[in-house]
Parts: C-alpha cells; sequence; structure tokens
C-alpha cells in the first residue's frame, strides 16, 4: 500500500474521530443546558415557597396578636363589669348615707332627749359604712384637705382666720367614690385665706 493511501486512510480515521468527538461534546453541552434550566425552575420554585412560607408565618403571628388582644380586652370588660356591677346601686344608696348624715346633725349626743336617737343613727350608719366598704364604696370627706377639683365640688369660697388658702373649710355634703370612681363629688366650701395670708400675699408679689 502506498504513503498516500495510507496517509488517506489516517485522514478517515481521524475524520470520523473528530465527528464522533464533536456529536458527544453537543451532546453533552445540551444535557447541561437542561440540568441548567432545570435548577433555575427548581431555584425559583423553591423561593416561592420560601416567600409562601414566609407570608404565612406573618399571617399566624398577626392572627395571634389579635386573638391575644381581644383576650386581653375581654378580661378588662368582664374586671370593670365586676368592678363596677353596682355603680347604680351605689348611686341609689347615696342619698340614705345623706339622711344619715342630716340625722346626726339635726340631734345632740349631750341632750338626753336625743342621745338614743343619735346613738342609734350614729350605729347605723357605721355599720352601713362598713357593709358599702367592703363592695369598694367609701366616702370622701375633705375637711381641712387642700381642694381637688377632680373630687371636691366648690360651692363658693370664704375668707377664714383658721384655713389656708384653697383649702376646704367646710363640707356641705360629703362625696363617694367606687374602687377609685368618682360616684358624686363633695359640695364644699373653700378657704380664700385671712387677712395675714393676704398681706403676705401682697408682699410676695410686691
Amino acid at each position: 500500500m502506498s504513503n498516500e493511501s495510507i496517509k488517506a486512510e489516517q485522514d478517515l480515521i481521524q475524520e470520523g474521530v473528530e465527528s464522533e468527538v464533536s456529536t458527544e461534546e453537543a451532546s453533552l453541552i445540551d444535557e447541561l443546558t437542561q440540568a441548567n434550566f432545570r435548577i433555575e425552575e427548581l431555584e425559583q420554585l423553591l423561593a416561592d415557597a420560601l416567600a409562601k412560607v414566609e407570608e404565612q408565618k406573618d399571617s399566624v403571628i398577626r392572627a395571634a396578636a389579635e386573638v391575644d388582644n381581644i383576650r386581653r380586652r375581654a378580661a378588662m370588660d368582664v374586671e370593670k363589669a365586676n368592678k363596677f356591677a353596682l355603680e347604680k346601686f351605689a348611686n341609689e344608696l347615696l342619698p340614705v348615707l345623706d339622711n344619715m348624715e342630716r340625722a346626726l346633725q339635726g340631734t345632740n349626743p349631750q341632750d338626753e332627749t336625743t342621745k338614743a336617737i343619735y346613738e342609734g343613727v350614729e350605729l347605723t350608719q357605721k355599720s352601713f359604712l362598713t357593709a358599702v366598704a367592703k363592695f369598694g364604696v367609701k366616702p370622701i370627706d375633705p375637711q381641712g384637705q387642700a381642694f381637688n377639683p377632680d373630687q371636691h365640688q366648690a360651692i363658693g369660697m370664704q375668707p377664714s382666720a383658721e384655713y389656708p388658702a384653697n383649702t376646704v373649710m367646710l363640707v356641705m355634703q360629703k362625696g363617694y367614690e367606687l374602687n377609685s370612681r368618682l360616684l358624686r363629688p363633695a359640695m364644699v366650701m373653700v378657704s380664700q385665706g385671712g387677712p395675714s395670708q393676704e398681706s403676705a400675699s401682697i408682699n410676695i408679689e410686691a
């Protein structure tokens, strides 16, 4: 066989090998491309799933917070209802307490003719106040205390050498509260202070 024939045969073999290699490379590239597409698709599905999980987690947290708020508000409403359920009833009792107070003021414990009445009314009043105090009803008797507009209603003001200015010098009618909630303010007369206080205030201002 001549050299030319051998060379031609070798060229054919080389071309066949290169053709096979080229086909394998193309097939491998195609597989890699499809694998990359599949990876991207899976990554997108994973991202969507994670986003949905986060969204549902946020919804669960908000729902739990709302349930907790509802439970807290309901507990507060029940507490208020229990605490102030007697408010209307307590208001109805105030005139009775006022009448007992007037009865005591209208009798003299030193007078033998009214002493028994005074002691009976006083004992009844103390028992009554003890009973209502168990349910949170307490009197407001601010005699000699500083005037408090949140608990006192001023009927008027008068000069007084005995009481400093803005001090309750006379309680016309006691007030009452229920579990620290005002049922009725105390009706009071407030001191304007005495002449010495007025002159002192003038000197301070001067």
